[in-house]
């Protein structure tokens, strides 16, 4: 990864990432070590990122550094609405899915 980034884009996707976590941007600065003008100039894509502090925002905001890179992140709908339905099974039927999903690994 290089030291620093300038993608167009990056601070666009720095502030979904920072609203869908739920922060301000004086929370993610506390949070991140930061001053709360530098959160700004960085989604305005005003300032520079370094590869450590996109590391950190990633790991705050719970998103994979290559989805704030504007990489290609495999989304699959199935995967979601299965998760869905995984949710409302009872325990002892969870563990039957969960050992069925293994055998197939194993294959």
């Amino acid at each position: 990864m290089p030291e620093n980034t300038d993608l167009p884009g990056l601070g666009q996707r720095l502030r979904q990432a920072r609203e869908d976590a739920g922060l301000s941007q004086a929370q993610a600065a506390k949070l991140l070590g930061l001053h709360r003008p530098a959160i700004s100039e960085i989604e305005t894509e005003g300032r520079k990122v370094s590869a450590g502090e996109l590391k950190n925002f990633a790991s705050l905001y719970h998103v994979s550094t290559a989805w704030l890179l504007g990489e290609p992140v495999q989304s699959n709908e199935q995967l979601k609405m299965a998760a869905r339905n995984l949710e409302s099974l009872k325990a002892k039927d969870l563990e039957t899915v969960m050992r069925v999903i293994d055998s197939f690994r194993r294959e």
